[in-house]
């Protein structure tokens, strides 16, 4: 059975299939890319999250602007710089500075981070701080920053513009043209999306994982959706969106569906898509994440890797803050310590019968 060069249609036959035998064989095919194209090393990315503030109103995210009962934090430099000595020492590659939408993550406290980290530790630096102006972009690349992380989470414009409203005084913003113009400044690219929004049909996703094979990207996240349940879609779907139930209408209303037609935000959907994944990007870094992991603490991730995924973020930042950083509830691995998570990632790889990646780990192009 070939799978190069999937079709649209293809892709979405893939991501309806529910035959455990022909299910094997999608497993056996991203493997097999994966070991091909970028080895049997699993590369560890110390993941730090530097601030919980968001000035954004996303409509599944617990880090909204609007959610009052959360309690924010910002970390200081030393902080940060002190989790960035941490991953050098567990002999991480790539620290991953992650934060909702900022401001009070100035242009100049980044860039000085970049430098400080470069120059301590020698790591790659990935930033992941939401969307910020061009001249914020371009600075820290020139300080040394080497990838940026942007979900363009769907594809399909009206529910992008659902779950990511504009703010006040802003247009829809455009992620896809953003994430170009990251590649133009020099950065390796990452995005992805969200599998299972309420509103998201089989064939959306199917487009979406096209995108990713046009976009030419050099790193994929795709995990479950799962909304937080002080948030609006959290409140009208329930965390689990087996289906929009939010009851807007006009121009607000979750897309249509048939019957049968909404993607399910399940443990085996996101299996499907990150194998899919592999399979129209055969060299891209593709993550097993946090998200897989709250959905099967046990083997989540284990799965995620054996299906053609190459990466795993360990979380860096410190316990009393990793609570606080509640993009949804009940996160895995929340009470960990970075030296407690190191530990148990690389054990859960070698058991697997997979190897800890050393260096960096950025993408090898063909």
């Amino acid at each position: 059975m070939s799978f190069e060069n999937l079709t649209v249609a293809t892709i979405e036959s893939w991501l309806r299939e529910e035959d455990h035998a022909r299910l094997q064989l999608l497993w056996d095919a991203a493997d097999a890319a994966r070991k091909a194209h970028v080895g049997e090393a699993v590369h560890l990315r110390g993941l730090i999250e530097i601030s919980s503030y968001c000035c954004r109103l996303c409509g599944y995210c617990g880090l909204r602007a609007d959610n009052r009962g959360l309690e924010r934090y910002r970390m200081t430099r030393d902080e940060i710089l002190n989790c960035a000595r941490e991953a050098r020492e567990f002999g991480y590659g790539t620290v991953v500075m992650q934060a909702g939408e900022d401001y009070g993550l100035t242009q100049a406290f980044i860039t000085d981070l970049i430098h400080a980290i470069k120059e301590e530790t020698g790591l790659a630096v990935t930033l992941s701080l939401g969307e910020r102006p061009n001249e914020d972009f371009i600075a820290w690349r020139r300080a040394g920053a080497d990838r940026y992380l942007l979900r363009f989470e769907t594809s399909d414009p009206r529910l992008y513009a659902m779950i990511h409203p504009p703010g006040p005084g802003r247009t829809i913003s455009d992620r896809l043209a953003m994430l170009e113009r990251l590649r133009g400044f020099g950065y390796e690219i990452g995005s992805g999306v969200m599998v299972g929004i309420p509103g998201q049909s089989y064939a959306m996703l199917a487009r979406d994982l096209a995108t990713f094979r046009n976009l030419d990207l050099d790193m994929i996240g795709v995990g479950p959706y799962i909304s937080h349940p002080a948030t609006p879609l959290g409140q009208a779907c329930g965390t689990a969106a087996p289906g929009c139930q939010s009851g807007a209408t006009g121009e607000d209303a979750c897309p249509t569906l048939a019957p049968g037609d909404q993607v399910p935000n399940s443990e085996l959907m996101t299996y499907k898509t990150v194998a899919l994944t592999r399979l129209v990007r055969p060299d891209a870094n593709i993550p097993s994440t946090t998200a897989l992991a709250t959905l099967n603490l046990a083997q989540g991730r284990e799965f995620g890797l054996q299906r053609g995924a190459n990466i795993v973020m360990p979380n860096l930042t410190p316990p009393e803050y990793r609570k606080l950083y509640e993009i949804y509830p009940a996160k895995a691995c929340i009470a960990e310590t970075g030296r407690e998570c190191h530990s148990c990632m690389g054990a859960r790889i070698r058991r697997i019968g997979r190897e800890v990646g050393r260096g960096p780990g950025g993408r090898k192009k063909p």
